[in-house]
């Protein structure tokens, strides 16, 4: 999952959890801590020998979060997956087109509709996926020729996995 603390994007995955020992990715780095959680929102973190005290005040949803850290508060919101595909899309919308088509997420390949060789201008759809029961058109943003298709329908994806490849246009 996707946590936003004030401008600041962070890749948190939750690897294991024994107790109060818990294991975490934070953008690619893992990090072994025991945390103790209490019900008045203290939480008391033990990283690497280092001991850290917090507060957790939940917001007025439950993806919101007020962390109260060494003297500083940081506000926290929990990105669901919808939220982080529909900004890359947005994203991806934006941009000159990329030479490669990638999963924007965890997902299964729903329909291929482009095969090798076939020219495709702005806007033609490549392919649907499927995440989260909700289905998606993946499409180009600019001319290009299909190079190579990597994946087939009904497999199942990772995010940022190749699944076409272009030649753009010029």
């Amino acid at each position: 999952m996707e946590i936003q603390i004030g401008n600041r994007l962070a890749e948190v995955t939750l690897l294991s959890k024994e107790g109060n020992k818990v294991s975490i990715e934070i953008d690619g780095k893992v990090y072994n801590v025991d945390i103790c959680m209490f019900p008045n929102g203290q939480v008391s973190i033990l990283n690497n020998g280092i001991s850290y005290d917090a507060t957790l005040i939940k917001g007025d949803t439950d993806k919101h979060y007020r962390v109260g850290l060494n003297y500083s508060n940081y506000e926290i919101d929990m990105l669901d997956s919808q939220a982080k595909y529909m900004r890359m899309r947005k994203k991806q919308n934006s941009e000159k087109q990329d030479d490669k088509v990638k999963s924007p997420m965890p997902c299964k390949i729903v329909k291929i509709y482009v095969q090798p060789g076939q020219e495709l201008q702005a806007g033609d759809i490549v392919l649907t996926i499927e995440a989260m029961k909700m289905q998606s058109n993946i499409t180009v943003s600019e001319a290009c020729t299909v190079a190579e298709i990597k994946c087939a329908e009904n497999d199942s994806v990772m995010a940022d996995q190749v699944l076409v490849t272009l030649n753009i246009n010029k």
